[in-house]
């Protein structure tokens, strides 16, 4: 009987010590994991300004440890026309464990001359068919054609941008409606978002970028009203504090985390509104460009990790 008791007493005061031991592990909570996927937007690494082969910039972000690579159009038309395989080269990616989110491309589609808008979408669909071909799923729109048009018509832009969703999609690719700050047609986000959500196409979206939505003048509080959905992917890099909207250039963007946008608030925001896509670290510091490619790749990472391990 009394063996018994002892029993039921050690059994109970194990379950006690069990209760207590869960509870407090409770208390602990275990770190976010991490809440975005990372891409090497392949101007950051250029040599001294001038391309470097795609076969080069693959192994350099695979080396620094990305899961993503967003090339330049012109660097697969230089690939192509020295006798690379897209095939292959889609291998290559694939087997350095990355992926293509998106790429750069500069076709003339939201014109407002109907001419250059078709050239446009024909230059749309060559640059689509290649970025199809190594596995690419979006593109990235940029007002190209239009920086200097004065009141572009958004309602007529939404339409034009119809016209290259739909292409699109018959390829595969998505064209994503670019922000670009220092133009004159689409510079902010608001009017870049009306565009893409306008256009009649449930699959529309937009590329916001750190410095051109710092350039064109729109309010970081604005990404708070976008879906996940809505961003097809976000560009990354910082600007120095001495550089007012009105004399910033893109060669003075910085790794992120060295100056002074308020990236922490950024990544909280797209963290809040459930993004869990790419950033993409697109630079054209001319400095970086002078450096070992493989040692600026991997410092950018490196330094946006830990700015959005703040935002957590």
């Amino acid at each position: 009987m009394t063996n018994t008791i002892h029993r039921r007493a050690w059994l109970a005061g194990t379950a006690g010590l069990a209760t207590s031991i869960a509870a407090r592990a409770d208390d602990v909570k275990p770190k976010s994991a991490a809440p975005f996927q990372y891409s090497l937007n392949t101007s950051t690494v250029r040599n001294d300004g001038h391309r470097r082969p795609i076969v080069d910039l693959v192994e350099i972000a695979a080396k620094a440890g990305y899961s993503g690579v967003e090339p330049w159009i012109n660097e697969l038309e230089d690939y192509v026309r020295a006798g690379g395989s897209l095939r292959d080269l889609k291998k290559r990616i694939a087997d350095a464990g990355l992926v293509v989110p998106s790429a750069i491309g500069f076709a003339a589609w939201v014109a407002d001359d109907a001419n250059v808008r078709r050239k446009g979408l024909e230059q749309a669909k060559r640059d689509m068919e290649l970025v199809a071909q190594i596995g690419g799923a979006k593109i990235a729109a940029p007002p190209w054609g239009a920086t200097d048009l004065e009141g572009l018509s958004l309602p007529a832009a939404a339409e034009r941008y119809r016209a290259l969703f739909d292409l699109g999609q018959k390829m595969g690719v998505t064209p994503e409606a670019e922000v670009w700050g220092f133009s004159k047609a689409l510079k902010r986000l608001g009017d870049t978002w009306y565009v893409a959500a306008e256009c009649g196409r449930s699959g529309g979206c937009v590329l916001p970028d750190v410095y051109h939505l710092y350039k064109g003048g729109s309010d970081f509080a604005g990404l708070k009203l976008l879906s996940p959905h809505a961003i097809g992917i976000f560009h990354v890099n910082d600007y120095p504090p001495n550089k007012g909207r009105d004399i910033i250039v893109d060669a003075d963007r910085v790794y992120p985390g060295d100056g002074v946008a308020p990236l922490k608030d950024v990544f909280r925001t797209l963290i809040d509104i459930g993004y869990k896509g790419f950033l993409s670290v697109e630079l054209f510091n001319r400095d970086y460009w002078k450096q070992d490619p493989n040692l600026v790749a991997k410092t950018a990472l490196d330094k946006l990790k830990t700015v959005v391990a703040k935002a957590i």
